[in-house]
């Protein structure tokens, strides 16, 4: 007998709170800022099968590259002839398993319920460093995995509810902050044992079939959801191409849309070869960016579980940009390649649903990586800075905000200036940065810093430097990035979108993000507007007198 609608959904709402939950458990027993300040991780929960049943508003990129990690990872087991049991807990951050990149680790935790397998309690998790050639992990001039940091594939950091200290120490070996990794590993599973007893709860009070087959309407219902959507949108085949920096060539991204009633694949065939550079993306990620951009487009309310993956499908040719082959470095795959992977699939889009699309934000998480040694003991400091979302139909873009595939906060900089040797000299909007349109770009930001004491290695991983964030519907492109170091002799050095520096005290480094791109024509914005973004100092009035003939 089928379990009536009400049960269904209160058991579907239940697993979406223990998953957010177990993130406010995670956050709260983090040790670095990333986490506890910046919410840089993600939490799901699996059937038994490993299919995504719910997941809490997290990251995007993390979410949606955990279907791909918990396949992976379950097939590697298997393999390896390695079987679960209650009471472990499985590690990995191998992205062509895991999905992403190396600093993302994730843990997965069987869940038993009288002694048979109901399902899986999942975590991700960005640490701050992961080791490797540069502090903070993300190495601009890696030209291997290996040159990233320390490589985790599947092992139990947990067996029948004993720590595997062996394997945890020799994680803590590899790192350059090892107090916040190991406080961090064990935030994660503090955060999978309150997932396990909520969904031992749940479990208690409804019964095993009842949970188990309230799982199964909820994908169906997912899955029915994405074809009614379906067979409201324009059949047919829709093509797209955008653009990301590798030193000074273009690497190209073609995004293909095929869309019929029952069925959208995505198709990346005509993108660029792998490169020896760590902006590839693994398939996990480009998999993930594919189901973000298709929920953000076709409905924000798709619920997010593998109903709708069973009529999604990404195709992306072995050896590309978008599904390189091991050990091709990764590490701004999941960051930059990620964001462009959203943008062309948008503008595909934009094709078939106009009116719908917005125009390109600042397609950059814009990454900071420095760190040193300071009072003798080394630090790592991480973080990704926002930028202008682009604007929208009915409405202008949103000024300095993440957008698409990262979903973090900033680090306060009380924090940042406690915990590290950093001094900000100012965090502000950058004027005339937005794309010009009926309804403008929002704003990029500026981000000013130097150190206080010692030497430190900075790292630059962004991207629309050389491209700018495109405008729709006669909406003018937004500004593209700008970063450079000032050094305390004078000098100014130029940051490309893959750059490493050797910093000093004195030496000061400016992060200027792109805009967003502008929606419509500029003509068609109004006056009052134009002279309250003036008065605003969102644009200066020779801006408003050349784009608005104000």
């Amino acid at each position: 007998m089928s379990v009536d609608k009400v049960t269904v959904e209160v058991i579907r709402n239940a697993c979406i709170f223990i998953a957010e939950e177990m993130g406010i458990v995670l956050r709260r027993t983090a040790y670095s800022p990333n986490i506890k300040d910046r919410l840089d991780m993600s939490c799901a929960i699996f059937s038994s099968r490993g299919e995504l049943v719910a997941q809490a508003e997290h990251i995007p990129v993390h979410l949606g590259s955990m279907t791909v990690c918990v396949e992976n990872t379950l097939k590697y087991l298997d393999e390896k002839g390695v079987s679960l049991s209650e009471g472990d807990v499985v590690i990995v951050n191998d992205p062509y398993i895991a999905g992403t990149h190396l600093n993302d680790i994730t843990l997965i935790k069987p869940f038993y319920f009288k002694g048979e397998l109901a399902g899986f309690i999942v975590n991700k998790a960005h640490h701050v460093d992961v080791g490797g050639k540069t502090p903070g992990s993300i190495n601009p001039m890696a030209k291997s995995l290996y040159e990233e940091g320390v490589v985790i594939e599947p092992v139990k950091i947990v067996e029948k509810g004993e720590l595997n200290r062996r394997v945890l120490e020799e994680l803590l070996g590899n790192v350059r902050v090892p107090e916040y990794t190991k406080g961090d590993i064990k935030a994660q599973l503090a955060s999978l044992n309150v997932g396990e007893r909520r969904m031992e709860e749940i479990f208690n009070k409804y019964g095993y079939s009842t949970v188990i087959e309230a799982w199964s309407m909820v994908l169906d219902y997912g899955e029915r959801y994405l074809l009614e959507k379906l067979r409201k949108v324009r059949g047919g085949t829709y093509s797209a191409v955008d653009f990301l920096e590798y030193g000074e060539e273009l690497l190209k991204l073609k995004c293909t849309l095929n869309i019929s009633s029952n069925m959208i694949i995505i198709d990346f065939k005509g993108s660029s070869k792998q490169v020896d550079a760590p902006i590839n993306a693994v398939y996990g990620v480009t998999y993930s960016a594919s189901c973000y951009a298709v929920k953000s487009i076709l409905d924000p309310d798709l619920p997010m579980n593998h109903g709708i993956l069973r009529r999604l499908r990404v195709e992306a040719s072995l050896g590309s940009i978008v599904n390189p082959i091991k050990p091709a470095p990764v590490a701004a795959g999941n960051l930059e390649t990620s964001q462009r992977i959203v943008d062309v699939i948008h503008l595909a889009f934009s094709k078939c649903l106009p009116g719908r699309v917005p125009a390109a934000p600042h397609g950059s998480m814009n990454n900071v990586m420095i760190g040193g040694v300071f009072d003798g003991k080394k630090w790592a400091f991480y973080e990704t800075i926002g930028g202008g979302m682009g604007g929208r139909p009915g409405r202008e873009g949103v000024d300095g905000v993440h957008v698409n595939m990262t979903n973090t906060l900033n680090t306060p900089i009380e924090i940042a200036e406690r915990e590290y040797p950093i001094l900000f000299l100012e965090y502000s909007l950058r004027e005339n940065s937005c794309g010009h349109g009926e309804y403008r770009g929002g704003l990029g930001i500026r981000r000013v810093f130097t150190i206080r004491r010692g030497r430190a290695i900075f790292s630059l991983v962004a991207s629309r430097i050389k491209t700018k964030p495109w405008g729709l519907m006669g909406g003018g492109p937004g500004k593209p990035g700008e970063h450079y170091v000032l050094k305390k002799d004078g000098r100014r050095i130029s940051l490309k979108g893959n750059d490493v520096v050797e910093l000093e005290p004195g030496d000061v480094v400016y992060i200027r993000t792109p805009g967003g791109g502008g929606y419509g024509r500029p003509e068609n914005r109004s006056r009052e507007l134009v002279l309250r973004d003036v008065e605003e100092g969102r644009i200066s009035l020779e801006e408003a007198r050349i784009h608005y003939g104000l």
